[in-house]
């Protein structure tokens, strides 16, 4: 009986201590980041890491999109609309022990907003006219005008809070207020994070979390059926996804995202800055197809840079209708009989990659001959996103609500429309829900019928991962793999 007892104690122990032991997490995305400063770079794969697990902002978004208290534990808005009173959370500190108070949530944003601020998403930021410190818990924040969407705003990446003390080392050695803490970066491979043990809130389940980077399809599928990562959060190859969903060991989630995934285009280059020239390439791309192709059914259609999913969605796919006898006829009244060359540069993620091979040919079809580079994340974000040196790109606009970029002249596209731009104006002034919708309708529509962009489909996000994992985010309102309620159920 007592050899009986001991077998028992042993398996019990063996048992807990193999329970004990699934407290870290091996996560896959594809892209790596260019560096970890999320307040001053475009790239969306630095969100994907850092967002909500590194760092924090005064109001942040959960899974379904709505806009929840995050550093603020509460706020109250002038009867005027203009003034936000915030008032922070008590016990913050930034992962190097110091205190975070109002100084910083100024800094942060009189940071973002300045003349020489490199934060790629300034326009959320221009709409403040002051930020005031009241007391070490409580910032006040006037607006030149009412702005519907400023808690909204609030909530981006690009409006994290930082400190004064650890911006010069930002870009390699981030430092939040989050649930975890920045480890190491072994850069091309990987990005390490550990519980923040003096975190504010509730404290996550997992001790440490690794993001590996795989680009590569074909090498996610190995890693993943290996079992060397316990999740590939936007799982590149799709037609995979059927074969995890037939494994017992895999979980396969498919949500949406705010991803807009679009054939970009140079409006001030020529020939790319005649109207009839981009209602050409619009009328030349079969839509379908591409998501056929490219992601084996996984998008869905859109016309305009808007989400299906919004309440304001309106449906324009049909003012770019596959019609490659209408974009041959086009390209002629435009001066362009016999078509034209340009440069199409891709990054890599699959749908870039793979769409781009399948739009090159549906171009040539109709005359349109596509000079084809593969571009390094890296390389994209110089050459065309800062450097505006392409004709055609594909990308993914995944920042949540973002059809005011158009708004923006110098914006990679280079789209100048003032009527667009006063409608923006007049939408941020604007707090009635129905007259937001109106507004925003009108909006969609005017870039649908200018062509500014090939409009292609919303972006899908599959994820896989190990059956017995749990928490992880089935949707993409921002660009994010929080990990502040995964734990694994056994």
């Amino acid at each position: 009986m007592k050899q009986f007892r001991n077998m028992l104690l042993a398996t019990s122990f063996l048992a807990t201590a193999a329970a004990a032991q699934q407290t870290d997490l091996t996560i896959a995305i594809q892209l790596e980041p260019p560096h970890l400063d999320p307040t001053s770079a475009a790239a969306g794969a630095i969100d994907s890491v850092l967002y909500s697990n590194v760092f924090e902002g005064l109001t942040r978004f959960t899974e379904t999109g709505a806009v929840v208290p995050g550093l603020a534990e509460s706020w109250a808005i002038s009867e005027d609309g203009q003034t936000y009173t915030f008032a922070l959370r008590s016990g913050v500190q930034f992962h190097d022990g110091s205190e975070m108070t109002a100084e910083d949530v100024k800094f942060s944003l009189d940071r973002a907003r300045a003349e020489d601020s490199t934060n790629a998403q300034k326009a959320l930021f221009a709409g403040i006219a002051d930020v005031n410190v009241v007391d070490p818990q409580t910032v006040e924040v006037t607006l030149a005008q009412p702005d519907g969407n400023f808690l909204f705003n609030m909530a981006w990446g690009d409006a994290v809070i930082v400190a004064p003390e650890s911006i010069e080392g930002i870009k390699q050695t981030p430092i939040g207020t989050g649930p975890f803490k920045f480890v190491e970066w072994k850069q091309g491979d990987s990005i390490s994070l550990a519980q923040n043990a003096d975190y504010w809130g509730e404290k996550p389940a997992l001790t440490s979390a690794t993001f590996k980077f795989i680009s590569d399809p074909t090498a996610a599928f190995a890693a993943m059926m290996a079992q060397d990562i316990d999740a590939f959060a936007g799982y590149p190859a799709p037609e995979n996804l059927p074969q995890f969903e037939a494994d017992p060991r895999f979980q396969v989630l498919v949500g949406s995202t705010e991803g807009e995934t679009i054939l970009s285009t140079n409006n001030l280059q020529a020939p790319l800055d005649n109207v009839k020239v981009r209602q050409a390439i619009a009328h030349a791309i079969n839509r379908q197809d591409i998501i056929d192709g490219a992601m084996f059914g996984l998008g869905t259609p859109i016309g305009s840079h808007f989400a299906p999913h919004n309440p304001a969605y309106v449906d324009l796919t049909g003012n770019s209708g596959y019609d490659p006898a209408k974009a041959k006829a086009l390209l002629a009244e435009a001066g362009f009989p016999d078509g034209f060359t340009t440069t199409l540069k891709l990054p890599p993620p699959s749908y870039a990659r793979r769409g781009g091979e399948i739009i090159a040919a549906q171009l040539r079809e109709v005359g349109i001959q596509t000079e084809i580079s593969n571009l390094e994340w890296a390389q994209w974000l110089e050459e065309v996103f800062r450097g505006k040196d392409f004709g055609l790109t594909i990308v993914s606009h995944t920042e949540p609500f973002d059809i005011g970029i158009y708004a923006r002249p110098e914006y990679y596209f280079q789209y100048d429309n003032k009527a667009f731009q006063d409608l923006m104006g007049e939408l941020t002034g604007t707090t009635d829900q129905t007259a937001r919708q109106d507004l925003l309708a009108k909006a969609q529509t005017i870039i649908s019928e200018d062509y500014v962009n090939g409009y292609l489909f919303q972006l899908a996000y599959p994820t896989v991962a190990d059956a017995r994992l749990e928490g992880l985010w089935l949707n993409q309102p921002t660009q994010a793999t929080d990990l502040t309620g995964v734990r694994w159920t056994e």
